[in-house]
């Protein structure tokens, strides 16, 4: 398998989760079945770049978000993970939004502290 398929795979089942779709509503947004997706994120597929981008479309991002993986994605931790799904959350979020998301994580984590 190649390592491309396979971490391209990987960061397209990374941003549907954190988007909250699953294979089945992304491959309805795209115009594939749920099958084809799946091929894709476990890398059995030898997708070309017009699908590529329709996977983008469906997402809602850039095809450049799926080249943008860790090479030591395997040896993420629990809580690293889950900030890079909050991340993928907020990356296409307008200024206010994220400035919105800023404020309520510091309040949260202040009331902990009391």
């Amino acid at each position: 398998m190649s390592e491309i398929l396979v971490n391209v795979g990987k960061r397209i089942r990374e941003i549907r989760k954190a988007r909250g779709l699953s294979q089945t509503a992304l491959a309805e947004k795209c115009g594939f079945t749920f099958s084809y997706i799946g091929g894709v994120e476990r890398a059995e597929k030898n997708i070309s770049l017009l699908n590529l981008e329709k996977i983008a479309d469906g997402l809602g991002v850039g095809v450049h978000q799926f080249f943008m993986y860790s090479y030591q994605y395997e040896q993420l931790t629990a809580n690293e993970t889950t900030i890079k799904e909050i991340i993928s959350l907020l990356i296409d979020q307008d200024s206010h939004s994220i400035e919105m998301v800023k404020n309520i994580v510091a309040e949260v984590l202040k009331n902990q502290r009391k």
